[in-house]
């Protein structure tokens, strides 16, 4: 029996896993796959494809590349599709922010993005990030943009360049993500704070 993808009469805006979840299956429908051709092909199991098919996963963008390639669809398409006119509104519930990796998970940051790329440009990323293991080693950050992040919970030195500043919930730093930063001492765990990074025009 051949699949079909309905949608409902009263819907007027998909959420971002829901809109994965059909773009995904229509390209592979389109393309006469089954699930079991993705996954042979993705090297990701059925039953994962099943759940983000009918949007009952938040997947990571390891696995969502891996989709993406074994389909012939562009990842940068699969978004860039999302609120093609870049002007409406994005509700992310609580918990319900998109995995990512960065290279703070190596180790043990956790990230959530909190927003996805609207528009041909990146104009900026939120991000929270939970850290909860005060014998982490961390690396230095060092990127483009100018980062803001405000702390949630815990305390914290944070570093940037030769200077270190000690957060509590509540406090806040702005400075240039081109200088070398991140946390020197989780002094009070787990630790919560929001990122958000803002991406210059080139």
């Amino acid at each position: 029996m051949k699949e079909t993808i309905t949608a409902a009469a009263d819907e007027t805006r998909l959420g971002l896993e829901q809109h994965i979840a059909r773009a995904l299956k229509q390209q592979r429908v389109s393309q006469g796959y089954k699930i079991s051709d993705v996954s042979r092909i993705a090297g990701v199991s059925q039953g994962m494809i099943s759940k983000v098919e009918n949007a009952q996963v938040s997947t990571s963008l390891d696995t969502l590349n891996k989709l993406c390639n074994a389909l012939s669809l562009p990842i940068s398409k699969l978004f860039s599709d999302y609120d093609v006119n870049g002007r409406g509104a994005q509700h992310i519930k609580a918990g319900q922010g998109m995995q990512v990796v960065r290279t703070g998970t190596e180790v043990g940051h956790a990230y959530q993005l909190l927003s996805y790329k609207q528009g041909p440009k990146k104009r900026y990323e939120p991000f929270l990030i939970t850290m909860d293991d005060a014998s982490e080693v961390f690396p230095n950050f060092c990127h483009a943009g100018h980062e803001f992040i405000y702390l949630l919970s815990g305390n914290l030195t944070y570093r940037h360049g030769d200077k270190f500043y000690d957060m509590g919930p509540g406090d806040s730093l702005a400075f240039d993500a081109g200088v070398p930063h991140g946390p020197e001492k989780l002094n009070e765990v787990p630790i919560q704070l929001l990122s958000i990074i803002h991406y210059d025009d080139e």
